[in-house]
């Protein structure tokens, strides 16, 4: 059975850092693209990053660009959202998400067919 087992949420403060881990398990990480979104109440849910089956290809929204790197563990079936220069605004719950992506080559922020519970996060003071 494909899981997607987030963690890594907590409190941080702003400026700070964070990693968020996105395990995979029941399923070839090679053959999926991945991706990672955010959601805070009464807000609509937002495709934050996302790397392509091949690992060769990510793509961030313009609110993390520069701040945010998305990457894949070199052994385990894991991949990572690096966040740097926090901001309250990136409190949200994040989600890790994958898609069959047969040629690999792309991945995009949105269309995921298989989705995490989620790992919360709070950048405070």
């Amino acid at each position: 059975q494909l899981q997607l087992v987030e963690s890594g949420g907590g409190l941080v403060q702003p400026g700070g850092s964070l990693r968020l881990s996105c395990r995979t398990l029941g399923f070839t990480l090679g053959y999926y693209a991945i991706g990672w979104f955010r959601q805070d109440p009464g807000k609509e849910r937002e495709g934050v990053s996302c790397i392509s089956a091949s690992g060769f290809y990510m793509d961030y929204a313009d609110s993390v660009a520069g701040r945010f790197t998305i990457f894949k563990g070199n052994a385990e079936n894991t991949v990572y959202l690096q966040m740097n220069s926090l901001k309250p605004e990136d409190t949200a719950v994040y989600y890790c998400a994958a898609v069959a992506s047969p040629y690999g080559s792309e991945c995009q922020l949105s269309s995921y067919d298989f989705w995490g519970q989620g790992t919360q996060f709070t950048v405070s003071s």
